[in-house]
């Protein structure tokens, strides 16, 4: 009889179930009265937080700031950019009113039409590209380097909690160049800060790569993307680097006079990341016993578990829990100093622990009457077994912490690297390819399939045909890795490298 777990159903049995209870059970979000809209509740909130921080950083350190554009956009915007209106028109959400009033039967219905109507941003490309065009004059206005922090609504017919709702939180950085070769250059570095981001702070290894056409995001000459596997063997787009080309300048006249007195284009980009990535987290780490938080990115890096069986002891119990946070506080990690919770709560140690491994925390210190007059507190790592501790003197702890937050970190990178390349196969054939995508039980599929590196022609048809067939796609032409030529076993025809295929979210 294997060992109960705290989450029900297990990955192995309901992967998309066990994804929904982990949320429930960690106390990260929940469904709101609003269909497809989240309530981020304080955990969830304070890792968004966390990565908030990290990233905005990263992206002041690259020479960027942060501003805040409106969240409504005249109709009118995104009309100007006829590719990126028709890839966003199903998911918008437009505002014709801007009043309420009484109707006979005392119902409030909307009144007082608008003259034009607004459409609740599902990105800012056009009316950030039309505060550029006032902005730019001349090639000594340029480069434009700018982030915003904000949410967006995409009408979401399918949502399912941080991986896809009708209002999300985001950032999206808006760049305006000189050059394409500046703006080329741009897209590439901020790409490689989403690559750095995953991999040093979420513990989450991904392929980049370029989007192929027919997955470029609207209007854009070309999509980069980070790609991350999810335990189920899916890719999730973690996050995505566009370069605009003249596309977006031209539609909104953001133009600029030349260094030899020509009126010109700018060349610009667009690049973000949202709340999907707490989605991918929770999927490429947790565990059927809920969460696990990479230490890196964590809101607390360890909570101290007093144990107070009698009352008598209680308060000399919560004082050596004081000590010894306030010990730990006083050490870094990472650059940071360590966050370090109390839960002082009256409830028992059973139901705490319980409580904090769900929630995903690295490392739970236990401490008790017995701990006080031995001088040692129980460690337990949330890498390891529920059940395995180790015992550390009191006095050793505050060095020994940061140690252990780093050997967890490495741990999970470690484990994800290696389920992402024992999922990923070369693929040389069609029937192997069909075979690989194809679920036992169709009714009720199992996780099967991964990434598959297989030759591609290049042609859309042959690409719509497997999203027809298998709901497969090409994630994305990667950067690195074989670059051999050969043959796309769905034509037989040269192609020029293997490209990532997979099942998505």
């Amino acid at each position: 009889m294997s060992e109960k777990s705290a989450i029900s159903p297990r990955r192995n049995e309901d992967f998309p179930e066990w994804y929904q209870q982990v949320i429930k059970a960690a106390d990260l979000a929940e469904n709101s009265e609003v269909r497809g809209c989240m309530v981020i509740k304080p955990w969830g909130y304070a890792l968004w937080e966390r990565m908030q921080a990290i990233l905005d950083g990263m992206f002041k350190a690259t020479g960027h700031r942060n501003a805040y554009f409106p969240l409504f956009i005249p109709l009118s915007h995104l009309q100007k950019e006829a590719d990126h209106v028709e890839g966003f028109a199903t998911e918008c959400a437009v505002v014709t009113h801007h009043r309420l009033e009484k109707n006979a039967d005392g119902q409030l219905v909307p009144a007082g039409e608008l003259n034009e109507p607004l459409v609740v941003r599902p990105t800012s490309e056009t009316i950030i590209g039309a505060t550029y065009a006032r902005w730019v004059n001349s090639y000594r206005d340029l480069p434009i380097l700018i982030n915003q922090w904000a949410n967006v609504v995409r009408w979401e017919m399918r949502p399912r909690l941080f991986l896809r709702t009708a209002e999300f939180l985001w950032q999206e950085g808006h760049t305006a160049h000189e050059t394409e070769a500046e703006a080329i250059k741009e897209t590439e570095k901020m790409l490689g800060v989403y690559e750095t981001f995953a991999r040093d702070y979420l513990a989450i290894p991904v392929l980049t790569g370029e989007k192929s056409e027919s997955e470029r995001f609207p209007g854009a000459v070309r999509t980069y993307c980070i790609e991350a596997m999810v335990q189920d063997r899916k890719a999730i787009q973690a996050g995505t680097s566009h370069f605009l080309g003249q596309n977006f300048a031209k539609a909104s006249g953001i133009q600029f006079q030349g260094r030899e007195g020509k009126l010109e284009h700018a060349w610009t980009t667009s690049w973000g990341v949202s709340t999907r990535l707490i989605g991918t987290l929770i999927m490429a780490h947790g565990d059927d016993d809920g969460v696990i938080m990479p230490p890196r990115i964590a809101p607390a890096h360890a909570v101290i578990i007093p144990i107070t069986p009698k009352p008598e002891t209680r308060e000399k119990v919560l004082e050596a829990a004081r000590d010894i946070a306030s010990a730990l506080r006083a050490q870094t990690y990472h650059g940071e100093s360590l966050r370090i919770e109390i839960d002082d709560r009256d409830l028992g140690g059973g139901v705490k622990n319980w409580e904090w491994i769900k929630k995903g925390i690295p490392v739970r210190i236990e401490i008790g009457p017995r701990d006080i007059e031995n001088g040692t507190t129980a460690i337990a790592r949330r890498d390891k077994g529920p059940k395995e501790k180790t015992f550390v003197p009191q006095t050793d702890l505050p060095a020994r912490l940061p140690a252990m937050l780093d050997e967890i970190q490495a741990t999970l990178l470690a484990r994800a690297t290696t389920f992402l390349d024992a999922q990923t196969q070369h693929i040389d054939s069609k029937d192997d390819f069909y075979a690989y995508f194809t679920p036992q039980n169709a009714s009720k599929p199992e996780p099967h399939g991964g990434f598959a590196l297989a030759h591609w022609n290049g042609s859309p048809e042959v690409e719509a045909q497997i999203k027809a067939d298998l709901k497969v796609t090409i994630r994305c032409i990667p950067f690195h890795g074989d670059k051999t030529p050969g043959t796309c076993p769905f034509t037989g025809e040269p192609s020029p490298q293997r490209v990532i295929w997979a099942k998505s979210y």
